[in-house]
């Protein structure tokens, strides 16, 4: 067994630790947004990645995520940074073909052969993903650190952003909400091997849906879920498509909500949850705590979250089972016309 549990080397948790979302607003005020020629996507709606346009009807896709230990198996955590950093692509609708890593090791702390593992960790998740870890980066940090710069492909009518949504689309939600309770509850000590073990599945498994639903013309809009909450990607989705989510939140896919209620009533709230609603918050509608602490949960390697037609809902219902998802519409969007971008019906 690993000696050196690596989540007591990290002050944050996964995607848990990314900027609040308030605060990374004020740090891109005042970075310019970027006009290039062949720029298809920018950071003007804060899409999962940019994307180039390569003139043969075909663009690039690059992105780069990061963070720290969310696990203390050091594969695991190689393997769940990967997972994490390829969703971007496969949330554009495109195929992965290449990535590199990024290591930060505490070299004075923790042996580099579990920084070996981490990599290792990382380049089963590329194999899965069906691409080469070709190189990389390290640096020595106070804690540990690992992710990927992925490149992929797609096909410029395939492509997914934040924006194009309509008023009418149903919304989907890929894998259950609850990631970071659980990890929070890890952290603290408290949490059942058993219940760590569903999140961990959770955080292993590839989005590759999104590659094929790039190919469907009835998914309008796609973005992943991750440490901004389901409520913080929704709501990006909603500014970048001008429209209005409406939530039936009984229908909104999470862990078991009696095994969550438990770890929240033990205080196993990420840091990130209440970074998350102190940022956009007062553009929510009214949520019970409990509600706000579920769809604010900051999730590492999370589900993807798809708008599709509503005429074509049945259609997708059956192409997501032939992929072995059990998926059922949470929600629903409507034109935007001022209040809260985002309530329960």
């Amino acid at each position: 067994m690993n000696a050196f549990l690596l989540t007591k080397f990290s002050h944050g948790a996964g995607c848990g630790c990314k900027i609040a979302p308030s605060v990374l607003n004020s740090i891109l005020h005042h970075v310019e947004k970027t006009h290039f020629p062949g720029l298809l996507v920018g950071n003007e709606d804060r899409d999962d990645a940019a994307v180039l346009d390569l003139g043969d009807g075909t663009a690039i896709i690059s992105t780069t995520d990061f963070f720290m230990p969310i696990v203390d198996d050091p594969s695991d955590f190689g393997q769940i940074a990967a997972v994490n950093a390829i969703s971007d692509i496969y949330a554009m609708g495109g195929t992965p073909i290449l990535a590199i890593a990024i290591l930060g090791w505490p070299v004075n702390q923790i042996p580099p052969e579990i920084a070996g593992q981490v990599v290792e960790g990382g380049r089963k998740a590329c194999s899965e993903a069906g691409i080469p870890l070709a190189g990389g980066h390290s640096i020595d940090s106070p804690e540990p650190i690992f992710g990927l710069a992925v490149t992929g492909r797609v096909p410029i009518e395939h492509l997914k952003k934040n924006g194009g949504a309509s008023a009418g689309c149903r919304l989907f939600l890929t894998k259950p909400l609850g990631v970071g309770i659980l990890a929070t509850a890890q952290k603290k000590g408290l949490v059942e091997p058993a219940h760590l073990e569903l999140a961990r599945r959770s955080m292993l498994t590839l989005n590759k849906a999104g590659e094929r639903f790039g190919k469907l013309p009835y998914i309008k809009a796609m973005t992943d879920v991750t440490g901004f909450g389901l409520l913080g990607h929704l709501l990006e989705m909603c500014q970048a498509s001008h429209t209005k989510a409406w939530l039936q939140m009984d229908m909104v896919p999470t862990f078991d909500i009696d095994m969550l209620r438990h770890y929240l009533a033990n205080k196993c709230i990420p840091g990130g949850t209440l970074r998350n609603w102190d940022s956009y918050g007062k553009m929510i509608g009214d949520l019970t705590e409990e509600q706000r602490y579920l769809l604010s949960d900051p999730q590492t390697s999370g589900g993807l979250l798809v708008a599709v037609e509503e005429d074509s809902v049945n259609d997708f219902l059956k192409e997501s089972s032939s992929m072995g998802l059990r998926l059922e519409s949470f929600g629903r969007l409507d034109s935007y016309a001022g209040g809260p971008f985002i309530e329960l019906n």
